[in-house]
């Protein structure tokens, strides 16, 4: 057999393809879980208010569910509309060899 040569196959027991990049999720994906957190946030302000309603002999309970109940818009808002960090990337840029200057004594004049 030769050099160099070789047959790539895949990893037993699975056809799943291999991740070789460090690829950040699409824009889709990221703003579908973005969605999908967004409507678990304001799907529990509804039954917090219904608890609040079922535990109005205990005012301080159901107070307590009203209270968590308010906020939770704004706080769905503000994590729906966070999108994650950018990667911090090393620019690659050219960098030539520095030169050296010629070594031989040259004439000074003073004036």
């Amino acid at each position: 057999m030769g050099v160099g040569g070789g047959v790539v196959s895949e990893p037993r027991g699975t056809s799943e393809p291999v991740l070789i990049t460090e690829a950040q999720l699409s824009y889709e994906e990221q703003h579908a879980a973005r969605k999908r957190k967004y409507m678990l946030m304001m799907g529990l302000r509804f039954p917090c208010l219904i608890l609040a309603g079922v535990f109005y002999h205990t005012w301080w309970l159901a107070l307590a569910f009203i209270a968590l109940s308010v906020p939770l818009p704004w706080v769905a808002v503000l994590i729906a509309n966070d999108r994650p960090p950018r990667k911090a990337e090393e620019v690659s840029r050219y960098q030539r060899e520095a030169t050296a200057i010629e070594q031989r004594e040259h004439r000074v004049i003073d004036g």
